[in-house]
């Protein structure tokens, strides 16, 4: 089967008219779409910004001709390369997805199957669709995973989904969308959950890639600064209604509407920091591996205030999230201890009593796969207040009502399931959850991640408060240098499983830099939309330099 492209770049290829979306909830449908127009040209990427419920997945599913559960596409035209979508049955808009147009989703960890390998899973569409060969669409995989900068290119494949890291999984899903060599691609939010410095690669590649295969792309995103350098065009959304569009650099320098502008004017808050003595956790020279593999932790030590924050940094398989793990019971150390207010815990969770488990609770980075997709929130966060505190019937829907509140959601999600919200509210229900328990230290993994700047700054501002009230401590996991200027008494950067540097906030913040530290920083993008061209560029240049 002939798989070039049909059209030249520039070449108007995806034209949507006044799309209307209705979604259902509290038992009636209401319009989440409102009459929105989109113009894609061959060649070219749109961002696609908002904040959380603004639409921008809605819309960008609709391009496929798609809506998801508890959606319909009322109205509007949506035309691709001259076929309009709406007008044609099932069976060939489902015949376009997967072949000419690819979708790559937020969360590669939650839509890759766990039991096949990752190469079959790359090439599945374009053999069944019968665009190439297996032996041939195999070939054409490791040719993607090399110029996505996979490492192993031609042996990665084999390798299941657990066990590559997340942005090595972000690009094979990246690979897997372009195997049909589609002319649209849907990106939603897909650098969201990755570390800054393979994000900094993760964005080269896709764009590079879109480049040369000459493929349209709608760019979902909450950050300014990702679609600054990703985007030729940007689209604003929200509650459904363009807000703006238009050129990138020209939304940059002068973006026209008050919420636009509003949108560019969030700053993180700069939280001053506190030195205190009083360590309510202690890690003591602690070594973790998992079974079969190497040391995953080498000598970590880490103390944490009490009342204070405790930021963790350091790239994906620095060892940041397996630390949290032993802390809280789910990896043994195979040396070393852990303390809480002086006293070791047990190393395993089955060993801890109710009363220890209780007071250290975590938030998962991923909300897709931190909930049970079949219960509702009255369930996810009722659990925990019955568990722990014994509270049941009214007591209890009183506690979930105020928690809620607590969270800027109202009681009109209590019995809403995870897949009626979207993911800035997901992870909003998994910190109602963590503060269910009543808890002295939040381990928060990656916890504004998929949150837009908006709603980023209300989540630091209520953490900061709730610690003020109620004396909480949190370690935060981050790969966001904003968030931990935002929240952070001190800061401990790990490589390899190792604590490389760790200080007061000021300290760590301040030049001189070692190394990695100034490695972390400088991969942190900016609102300027040559920022990743020139570093790149100058990473080369210090490459060449020092061979």
């Amino acid at each position: 089967m002939n798989t070039e492209k049909s059209g030249q770049k520039g070449d108007l290829l995806l034209e949507m008219k006044d799309v209307v979306i209705d979604g259902y909830s509290d038992d009636r449908w209401h319009e989440i779409i409102k009459g929105v127009d989109v113009t894609l040209r061959r060649g070219e990427i749109m961002g696609l910004i908002g904040e959380s419920g603004a639409g921008k997945s809605t819309l960008g599913l609709a391009a496929m001709g798609f809506a998801r559960p508890g959606c319909r596409i009322t109205s509007g035209s949506i035309i691709f390369d001259g076929i309009d979508l709406m007008k044609v049955s099932e069976a060939e808009r489902r015949a376009l997805r997967g072949s000419r147009i690819a979708y790559v989703a937020q969360s590669a960890a939650a839509s890759f199957n766990p039991a096949h390998p990752l190469i079959a899973q790359t090439v599945e569409a374009t053999v069944r669709r019968g665009i190439k060969p297996d032996a041939e669409a195999r070939a054409d995989a490791r040719k993607l995973y090399r110029d996505l900068q996979l490492p192993n290119p031609d042996s990665i494949g084999e390798r299941y989904p657990h066990q590559v890291s997340g942005g090595q999984l972000q690009r094979v899903m990246t690979a897997m969308a372009m195997s049909p060599r589609p002319d649209l691609i849907i990106f939603d939010e897909p650098t969201t959950a990755l570390d800054v410095t393979t994000q900094v690669e993760v964005l080269a590649s896709m764009r590079r890639i879109v480049e040369q295969y000459n493929t349209a792309a709608i760019y979902i995103t909450h950050d300014l600064a990702v679609v600054a350098q990703m985007a030729d065009v940007i689209k604003v959304l929200r509650y459904g209604e363009t807000i703006e569009d238009a050129e990138t650099r020209k939304m940059l320098a002068n973006p026209e509407k008050a919420y636009t502008k509003s949108l560019w004017s969030v700053r993180s808050i700069e939280k001053p920091e506190e030195k205190s003595e009083d360590i309510v956790l202690k890690v003591d020279h602690v070594d973790a591996s998992y079974t079969g593999s190497d040391k995953v932790l080498d000598d970590v030590t880490i103390e944490v205030p009490r009342g204070h924050t405790v930021a963790i940094v350091g790239e994906s398989g620095s060892g940041k999230s397996t630390t949290a793990r032993a802390i809280t019971g789910l990896l043994a150390p195979s040396k070393g201890q852990v303390l809480f207010n002086g006293k070791p815990l047990p190393p395993r969770l089955k060993e801890r009593s109710i009363d220890q488990l209780q007071k250290i609770q975590m938030i998962y980075q991923m909300a897709d796969t931190a909930m049970n997709p079949r219960q509702t929130v009255r369930d996810i966060i009722g659990r925990p207040l019955e568990f722990y505190l014994g509270l049941r019937g009214r007591e209890r829907d009183q506690r979930l009502l105020e928690l809620l509140e607590m969270i800027e959601l109202d009681e009109t999600f209590i019995d809403r399931l995870p897949a009626e919200l979207s993911g800035g509210q997901k992870q909003r229900i998994c910190i109602a959850r963590a503060l269910a328990a009543s808890p002295e230290l939040i381990i928060c993994d990656e916890v504004t991640s998929a949150l837009d700047q908006i709603v980023q700054k209300g989540i630091l501002e209520l953490l900061l408060r709730l610690q003020r009230e109620l004396g909480l401590t949190y370690i935060f996991i981050t790969h966001d240098i904003a968030t931990v200027k935002a929240i952070s008494d001190q800061i401990v950067v790990m490589l390899e499983g190792r604590v490389v540097e760790q200080g007061m906030k000021s300290e760590i913040l301040s030049p001189p830099y070692p190394e990695y530290t100034k490695l972390l920083l400088s991969s942190v993008p900016e609102m300027d939309p040559d920022w990743l061209t020139g570093l790149l560029a100058e990473r080369e240049r210090e490459s060449s330099s020092n061979p």
